[in-house]
């Protein structure tokens, strides 16, 4: 289960990441928002960041105009390793890497192409359990 989640300015580019995991066939969890009116992007980042830290979702997509403000207010609860990726390959690295639990992208960044890339990456890509990252991920969660 894959948790959603975005602010007015990541609105219309959520909308084609839902349609991509129908078409996918991937179960998801829409927290919001439900339009491209004005609002608070650290609302969605935490309802997001709790259902993954909870074990409700396994992973999550976060966005809003660049991605950054809905990372950062997600990276503020324990246990979330929310990486805004605007490539394939941070995508890739990141899971390698980091084991991210969390993908953040801007919509005002990135177009819905390049968008779905970073997705079908982040969500394909499982984390190498290497015992270098997993000391690294260690030092990160002290």
């Amino acid at each position: 289960m894959i948790a959603l989640g975005c602010d007015h300015g990541g609105y219309a580019l959520m909308q084609e990441v839902i349609a991509y995991l129908e078409k996918e066939n991937i179960a998801y969890q829409n927290f919001g928002t439900d339009s491209e009116k004005s609002c608070d992007y650290p609302v969605y980042a935490k309802k997001v960041a709790h259902a993954v830290v909870n074990g409700e979702c396994e992973k999550g997509i976060l966005i809003c105009g660049t991605g950054i403000g809905i990372s950062i207010a997600a990276n503020k609860i324990k246990g979330v390793r929310a990486a805004l990726c605007g490539d394939c390959f941070s995508a890739k690295a990141t899971r390698e890497h980091n084991d991210a639990n969390i993908l953040a992208m801007g919509a005002r960044v990135v177009g819905v192409g390049l968008a779905l890339e970073i997705v079908k990456t982040f969500l394909e890509t499982p984390f190498s359990n290497e015992q270098r990252h997993i000391n690294r991920i260690l030092q990160i969660e002290e």
